[in-house]
């Protein structure tokens, strides 16, 4: 996950932020945490969602097999 951080700084790249729900606010600081981005990127690599939601309380949806 390489984030494109040209506009982060820019004050009209955030008045959506204003309309965010507390859930849309709290992905929106755990995107930008560069520990969070490793843990993605080794998670993502190992296919081990179960790493993201003990170490960042996150849920991910179950695909069921069929």
């Amino acid at each position: 996950m390489s984030p494109d951080t040209s506009r982060w700084r820019s004050a009209e790249a955030y008045g959506y932020v204003d309309n965010l729900s507390g859930a849309d606010l709290a992905w929106e600081y755990l995107r930008r945490n560069p520990d969070y981005q490793n843990d993605f990127e080794t998670a993502s690599r190992a296919h081990d969602a179960e790493r993201l939601d003990a170490r960042w309380g996150l849920r991910f949806p179950r695909r069921s097999i069929a």
